[in-house]
């Protein structure tokens, strides 16, 4: 089946032009586009990353790019990839491939003239559209057109063959459908993603992570996510989250939509969690998270439903943990708005030279100030001089 790409601005880029150009210069068709560019732009959705596939195996992409003054990094070359530098973004190009071999994580590939051979490799029907970059034609070899105009997230060819192939599809299907999906999904997707949940345990806890919270992060996963929960995929990758958890995550995401603020992956991991800040420190090293999303997560577990101060709360925790702390609550998060965390303007140097001994009696004098400071509503510092004469008196 084929169909036509629109026109959209990244088509019309003059240093594409130049890659095409440079690739294939006798106009032989021996390049396309393919994968997420395709797919957005027949969805009308913005298009971050550019990919191309050819026919060439990657020496003479690099040979044929180099010879036309375009850089080039062998990003990839084992598995046939190179990324184009171009003024506007880089270009990933792969010389089209066939599996030789996989054991659900890797696969060992060869390189293939043939492009329903490299579609056929592909995960879901919608990711493997093929555009020329001359005309905009597009192919379609496994009914990716149809599926992307009903919004029908489907495998190509048997979804438990691909999924061996690769235990990471199961995780893509849900964040696929998450994204891009409607309901009713595809019964044979689910099956399989529920028969073979298991074999992700294999996979690496970043690749898990990383899955994870980029689904989280799209603007309302929650019904995907309780899917997972009903077919028993989200307890192989997140044994942690409750039915509670799910509830929850649905709350806030409205309560997020409510105050107008964008769509956080990590609180939304958060919500899914207990308030059990030990537990959230398990679960952001077991998904090898960093070092401040771990600090976050715990803090956000730290939760106990009620935020009585949201301006001190931000001030002692932080403006982002604040916010996480309020939502997860179902707080307003009006108080915040607009505001800038202050400095307390009082230091323990000013309260020696009022003849306090260097020692604790100046920690225990700064933090009692403090403390009426941050329930005074942070006053200014005639007000701190007043807190710190009361304080000495």
């Amino acid at each position: 089946m084929t169909g036509h790409l629109p026109a959209a601005p990244w088509t019309q880029r003059a240093d594409l032009a130049a890659l095409v150009a440079a690739l294939d210069p006798l106009a032989q068709g021996n390049c396309r586009y393919v994968g997420g560019a395709v797919r957005d732009t027949l969805l009308d959705a913005p298009v971050k990353d550019i990919d191309m596939a050819t026919q060439l195996v990657p020496q003479e992409t690099m040979a044929r790019l180099e010879a036309a003054g375009i850089r080039t990094i062998p990003t990839g070359i084992v598995h046939g990839t190179v990324t184009a530098l171009l003024p506007e973004g880089g270009v990933e190009i792969t010389t089209l491939r066939r599996d030789v071999s996989t054991d659900g994580r890797h696969a060992t590939v060869a390189f293939s003239t043939a492009w329903r051979e490299d579609a056929a490799r592909r995960d879901f029907t919608i990711n493997a559209l093929y555009a020329d970059p001359r005309t905009l034609a597009v192919t379609d070899f496994f009914g990716g057109l149809d599926d992307l105009a009903r919004r029908h997230v489907r495998f190509i060819g048997e979804a438990e063959q691909r999924i061996r192939e690769d235990y990471l599809r199961i995780l893509r299907y849900f964040r696929f459908q998450a994204r891009f999906g409607t309901l009713p999904a595809d019964a044979e997707a689910e099956r399989a993603c529920a028969a073979l949940a298991a074999g992700m345990k294999g996979l690496s806890r970043e690749r898990i992570g990383w899955e994870l919270l980029t689904l989280l992060g799209l603007p309302d996963p929650a019904p995907t996510v309780r899917r997972m929960a009903e077919l028993g995929v989200l307890a192989q990758v997140l044994p942690e989250a409750t039915a509670a958890g799910l509830d929850s995550l649905a709350t806030l995401i409205a309560s997020e939509r409510r105050e107008g603020l964008a769509p956080d992956a990590l609180r939304r991991l958060a919500a899914l969690l207990p308030a059990d800040p030990p537990m959230a420190e398990q679960v952001a090293a077991r998904l090898r998270l960093s070092i401040a999303q771990r600090k976050r997560l715990a803090t956000a577990a730290g939760r106990d439903g009620v935020v009585s101060d949201p301006r001190g709360l931000a001030y002692r925790l932080g403006r982002e943990e604040a916010l996480d702390r309020l939502l997860l609550a179902g707080a307003s998060t009006m108080p915040l708005t607009g505001w800038d965390v202050p400095r307390f303007p009082l230091k323990g140097g000013e309260i020696v030279a009022r003849g306090i001994g260097k020692g604790p009696d100046v920690a225990r004098i700064l933090r009692a100030v403090e403390a009426r400071w941050i329930a005074e509503g942070f006053p200014d510092a005639a007000r701190v001089g007043a807190l710190l004469d009361a304080e000495l008196g």
